[in-house]
């Protein structure tokens, strides 16, 4: 039975199945490096997942929310060693990707998720835990019937809001307009975080610019930022 504290998973999800066969290159790393760096949210054990005992080591934790086929998280991971930085998403070819991204890079400091965020953060991350949570062009669902399909949304704010850390961040990023809107009118409106900036953040330079990022300004959308902090 669910808590006052804890919103009701939602009924309709923010993304769809897509099929496709992986590569080669991302079936290997499914075979060779999945065992050690990821896990299944829908065949975790019951309680919260130890990130400490899974990295090996104590440090922050940094949770990315749809990390597509890995080009930004991997550069991310390979710029921060001193974070335990986790990537959940819900589609295998992009984690395979990921996985070999990461390879390439050296990268050690990475944790990979597949499945839905919600019941991972409902029911696997410990309340007041992260140190931060990035959502990167999240499927935008631009026409307006499907807008319920988005995952920024009053409740998953509130949920994220409550499995940050005092101080914690969770930094969004979108090219859409109105789904640039939406979050910013979301996030105010969520008691436990304030907005760093006095509206659209900054677009830090330590963010990697993606294909798709590249596309959206040659189609003339301009990429906005959000950056709101967990209150004391």
């Amino acid at each position: 039975m669910e808590s006052e504290q804890e919103p009701r998973l939602r009924s309709v999800v923010s993304y769809v199945k897509r099929g496709g066969r992986m590569t080669v290159g991302q079936q290997r790393a499914w075979e060779t490096a999945w065992p050690q760096l990821g896990r299944t949210v829908s065949e975790l054990a019951p309680g919260t997942i130890d990130f400490a005992e899974w990295f090996g080591r104590a440090a922050p934790v940094v949770l990315e929310i749809g990390s597509g086929m890995g080009e930004t998280t991997s550069q991310l991971a390979a710029a921060a060693p001193e974070v335990n930085y986790v990537a959940a998403e819900v589609y295998e070819a992009g984690l395979g990707q990921l996985m070999l991204r990461a390879e390439r890079l050296g990268v050690v400091n990475l944790r990979l998720l597949h499945g839905d965020a919600v019941p991972l953060l409902t029911q696997h991350v410990d309340g007041d835990s992260l140190a931060g949570v990035r959502i990167f062009f999240p499927d935008p669902w631009p026409k307006k019937r499907h807008h319920k399909r988005r995952l920024v949304q009053p409740d998953f704010v509130k949920l994220v809001a409550s499995r940050l850390a005092s101080g914690g961040t969770l930094h969004l990023a979108t090219d859409w307009e109105n789904y640039a809107e939406q979050m910013l009118e979301v996030c105010e409106a969520e008691p436990a975080l304030r907005n760093r900036f006095d509206g659209w953040a900054p677009r830090p330079e330590w963010r990697p610019v993606t294909k798709f990022e590249q596309r959206a300004e040659e189609e003339g959308r301009v990429s906005r930022d959000l950056i709101f902090e967990k209150l004391p």
